[in-house]
This record gives C-alpha cells, sequence and structure tokens, in this order.
C-alpha cells in the first residue's frame, strides 16, 4: 500500500516538475499537500488494497471546462499538471465550467487504472458512490462498481513479421524480451519464404496500450523490416491462483471459469520444482497431488 502512495505522489511531483520547469527536488505541493488531498489518496489506495481487484477499468476522463482558481493563480482547466499526467489517457471536455479532474485525481487514475473504455458486461456485487460539493446542472459524483466479468472478451493488437535470417537463439531471446515487456503471447510458426528459403513468422499478441512499445522491441531485437497488424477481439476465461496444502506443502493451482466451464491446472513451475526435489516425474507428482486433493 505504501508503495503506491509513494507512486501516486512520484506522478503529482514529475507533473508539477515539468509545469514549473525545475527538478523534482525542488517542487512543493500546494493543493495536493494538504491533509485532506493526502488523506484521498492514502484512503484510495489503502481500499484498492483491500479489495485486490483483478483489474481496474475507467471511462474517459472528462476534465470539465473553463478556468480554476489555484495557487498559482487563474489557470485553464485542465490544468497543467493535470494535463501532463493524463498524457496518453482519453479525455473530453464537457459543458461544466470547473475542474472536474484534479492532479490528485488524474495521478491516482494513471496509476491504478489497467485500460480505459466503456463499462465491459459484468455482474455487479457493490457498487460505491463519491460526492462533490459544488452544485452542476448534472449529478457531481464519481460511481465505481465492484464485480466479475463474464470473460466478455478485450481489443489485442496482433503484430506480425517475417523473419529468415536469425538464428534459433536470437529469436528465442527476442520473444523472451517480448514477454517480459508485456506481450500476451508470444510464438512462432515455419514458413517457406522468397528464394526459397526456410524461416518463420512471428507473431505477439500484445494490449492496444503497449503496441508502440511492442513495436519498438520487435523491430530492435529481430531483423525484420515490416509489421503487419490486425486489430482482434480476444475471449478468455476468468482466471485466478488458488494455493493448495498438499503432502509437498503448498502448490499453486491456476483456475478458469466462464462461459459455462470450469478448468484447473497446477503450476509448471511448482511441479517441476517438486519433481526435482522428490526425483520423480512430472507425471508421479501430479497424480498423487491430485490423489491427495481428492
Amino acid at each position: 500500500m505504501k508503495k503506491n502512495v509513494v507512486s501516486v505522489y512520484s506522478l503529482i511531483a514529475e507533473a508539477e516538475s515539468h509545469a514549473h520547469g525545475r527538478e523534482v527536488q525542488e517542487i512543493h505541493f500546494h493543493e495536493v499537500g494538504t491533509m485532506d488531498a493526502v488523506a484521498d489518496v492514502v484512503s484510495v489506495c489503502l481500499l484498492l488494497d483491500m479489495l485486490s481487484p483483478d483489474k481496474i477499468i475507467a471511462s474517459g476522463i472528462n476534465v470539465g471546462s473553463g478556468h480554476v482558481h489555484c495557487a498559482h493563480g487563474i489557470l485553464p482547466v485542465p490544468a497543467p499538471a493535470t494535463e501532463y499526467i493524463l498524457k496518453g489517457v482519453p479525455i473530453y471536455s464537457g459543458h461544466i465550467k470547473s475542474e472536474l479532474c484534479t492532479p490528485t485525481g488524474a495521478a491516482l487514475l494513471k496509476h491504478f487504472a489497467a485500460s480505459y473504455s466503456e463499462m465491459p458486461l459484468m455482474r455487479i456485487e457493490k457498487t460505491g458512490y463519491g460526492c462533490g460539493k459544488k452544485d452542476f446542472e448534472q449529478a457531481n459524483c464519481v460511481r465505481a462498481f465492484l464485480g466479475d466479468s463474464e470473460g466478455s472478451g478485450d481489443t489485442v493488437a496482433e503484430l506480425t513479421c517475417n523473419i529468415d535470417d536469425m538464428t534459433p537463439e536470437a529469436i528465442g531471446y527476442a520473444m523472451e524480451v517480448l514477454f517480459e515487456a508485456g506481450a500476451l503471447e508470444v510464438y512462432t510458426l515455419p514458413a517457406g519464404m522468397k528464394k526459397s528459403r526456410p524461416g518463420i513468422v512471428l507473431n505477439v499478441l500484445c494490449r492496444e496500450d503497449d503496441r508502440e512499445k511492442i513495436l519498438k522491441l520487435i523491430f530492435k531485437h529481430t531483423t525484420t523490416i515490416g509489421v503487419r497488424e490486425n486489430i482482434s477481439r480476444r475471449y478468455t476465461l476468468n482466471r485466478c491462483i488458488e494455493k493448495k496444502d498438499t503432502v509437498y506443502g503448498p502448490v499453486r493451482l491456476k483456475v478458469s471459469e466462464g462461459y459455462g466451464v470450469t478448468r484447473s491446472k497446477w503450476e509448471y513451475e511448482d511441479i517441476i520444482r517438486i519433481a526435482d526435489e522428490q526425483g520423480s516425474s512430472i507425471e508421479d507428482v501430479i497424480k498423487e497431488i491430485t490423489c491427495d486433493e481428492d
């Protein structure tokens, strides 16, 4: 929780540093350093630590319009610090002449939200409201839903390229780098290339927000000179990790549910560790802990 609080205020400090043209160490917090702002940040971080959601999705951010009076004078909406924090985040300016998103709120959204989109298909368990003191022609409130998605799917970028002049070792390293950078899937397919050369087709699936980063890594770590892109809809089961007590101690079990099915699979890393320790085969370890579970 403390790590999240520090990360949120680091975003604010960086934005204030950029807005004032000073080093971060020289920044003095004004409104965002008051006790109510600190309480807001700490409370949100504590709440999300307690809820521990698998994913946080936010709608596009209505920043408001007009001008705001603050410690630095009269500034346009969104304020410079807010605008800097929200780079890369979908925002819009509505008809309300007021500041609807502060640097504090922007930093919390930027730090915690995994994506920004319309509300996904989900079963709502709880709903929370937060209301402001100002009176507008529409409700001045923020609403949050907690629930389970039905594996409704998301949009991913599929990046593909042909390679016929790399060693297997270099291709393997490139795949590791892409996975570490957040690629959802990386795999290769054998193919015949120009001039009858045997080669591979490299396929990388990633979130759309990660596309530019993944593209740069593909060009950096492979010899390709061109990458094709397809935007695909991906449907997945809801996944979670459960720890099961076995004769060999706690072992992780991956459980996937949705669309009327439930599947489970023992964590591979745990299984091979036990197999090495016991001098057994993977099949024998799985059979023994599965029988013990029954």
